[in-house]
């Protein structure tokens, strides 16, 4: 695919036209980006050029020179990298550590399967809402201040979950960590548009994909061992103590990365209009559902798997988070491949239709499997199909993030919380689906996510159009202006 670089002002026009002060800023900006953009094949950990190595803003003094890229710079993009994957980790962590215990939970709280799936639909759809604030407060305010108000809200959520003595509070005590734990993922995200575009940005995603991807492997894992050793809420008093260290690292290493010149001092209007723009945009509105569309097939899993594995197949909790973790290490070698040896190689459109695909078929196998129209198969083709659908995720979810975002220089705070939102909302609506059938059955699940993925390759075939000309429409590079 070519590399990123300047686009000509013949193109379509994007929903940047259509956002109040586009035209100030947004030639500058692409300007500054065209100037700093990483070189084809570069370190995507790197820090850009004419930026702090740690923050990425701008040098203090207007005209000093860049930073001297050496071992000091790469040790501070380095802990860039490890704050930023930290932050994309929350959620995995926030959801995953609790899996294994939700039978538990349906126990001790005497409440249906149902209702406690809904302790997981009302932290995403927390995270989901939340972004929706945060992103644009993020464009006005700069990226720190919104974090470390959102990170310790989350800290304080979720040490109340630990005491929440009924399914009601704890549904109500985790939409509200998800309201707050909003800040990390939409941030994270806007972070990594400040200072990266193009197919840097798509390796940087990939990076981040190989920290974050450590969050699903170990969450289960850690889970699982808690319950050894205490009851659900060990759970929450883990994840609390997780979020108070995050939120200190966040306060003493990770700087500001939008400069005040580049910020959007307008209200709630101006927030609305903007996101009116990229709404306005079909290419970023296809790649944006496709995300979330994607995102709902992953969530239907993480929702059903702990029913399906340890109910329905008889795994103990230590088997279920074993397989989790196995399937999360094949999204993060996917994930890895994608952005060490196919970004900058193969088209980005093709990586994402080729990984579109794979899931459709895997999941159109595992309804196959689950409903016994082969037999009675057992819980090893069953894990199987999992296991390529999460791997397939490795293709899809980096590449469609990093293609809505390609589109959105000047607004990247507002533009992550549109595509975290939907991805969130979509998956709020994808978990209680799967267990409308009750604990007997995983034809739900295998149903949601084929339904979806479906729903993802119309969407991305429908309205990104990969078949056009590439100079048309298609974002595989730098910013529009």
């Amino acid at each position: 695919m070519p590399d990123s670089g300047p686009r000509s002002r013949e193109h379509v026009p994007t929903a940047q036209e259509h956002v109040p002060h586009a035209r100030e800023h947004g030639g500058d900006r692409a300007r500054d980006q065209r100037e700093h953009l990483p070189a084809p094949g570069a370190d995507p950990a790197a820090p850009v050029a004419g930026t702090t190595p740690l923050t990425g803003a701008a040098p203090a003094t207007p005209g000093a020179p860049a930073p001297v890229a050496g071992a000091g710079a790469r040790r501070a993009s380095l802990l860039v990298t490890l704050i930023l994957g930290g932050l994309t980790a929350l959620p995995p962590l926030s959801m995953d550590m609790y899996l294994p215990a939700l039978p538990q939970v349906t126990r001790v709280l005497d409440a249906p399967a149902a209702t406690v799936q809904l302790t997981l639909t009302a932290c995403l759809a927390g995270m989901a809402l939340g972004q929706l604030v945060v992103g644009p407060m993020s464009d006005k305010w700069g990226r720190r201040r919104p974090l470390l108000i959102g990170m310790l809200v989350y800290v304080l959520a979720t040490a109340v979950c630990a005491f929440a003595p009924s399914a009601g509070l704890l549904i109500g005590f985790r939409l509200l960590q998800g309201l707050a734990g909003a800040a990390g993922i939409v941030i994270a995200r806007a972070v990594v548009r400040d200072l990266y575009d193009g197919v840097a940005m798509a390796r940087f995603f990939a990076s981040l994909m190989l920290i974050s991807g450590v969050a699903p492997v170990v969450a289960p894992l850690i889970g699982g061992q808690i319950l050894r050793l205490t009851d659900w809420r060990g759970v929450f008093y883990a994840l609390t103590a997780v979020g108070l260290l995050l939120t200190l690292v966040v306060w003493r290493w990770l700087g500001e990365t939008l400069p005040p010149e580049r910020r959007h001092p307008g209200g709630v209007g101006e927030a609305l209009a903007t996101m009116r723009g990229l709404i306005g945009d079909r290419v970023f509105t296809g790649y944006t559902l496709t995300a979330g569309l994607a995102f709902a097939v992953l969530f239907a899993y993480i929702s059903a798997s702990p029913f399906v594995i340890q109910e329905i197949y008889g795994a103990s909790p230590q088997t279920f988070s074993l397989l989790f973790g196995l399937n999360s290490v094949g999204l993060v070698i996917v994930g890895q491949v994608n952005g060490k040896l196919l970004m900058g190689r193969v088209d980005m459109n093709k990586v994402l239709g080729t990984g579109l695909a794979v899931i459709a078929v895997a999941s159109a196998a595992l309804l196959v499997m689950t409903s016994g129209l082969v037999g009675d198969v057992g819980l090893v083709p069953v894990s199987a199909g999992l296991f390529v659908v999460m791997a397939a995720m490795g293709l899809a979810m980096p590449t469609a993030n990093a293609q809505a975002l390609m589109r959105t220089p000047h607004a990247a705070g507002s533009a992550s919380a549109l595509l975290g939102t939907t991805s969130f909302l979509v998956g709020a609506v994808a978990s209680p689906l799967v267990g409308v059938a009750g604990e007997g059955t995983a034809v739900p699940m295998a149903v949601v996510q084929l339904v979806c993925a479906l729903a993802a390759l119309g969407c991305f075939l429908g309205l990104c159009r990969p078949g056009r000309p590439e100079g048309a429409e298609q974002s595989d590079g730098g910013p529009k202006v």
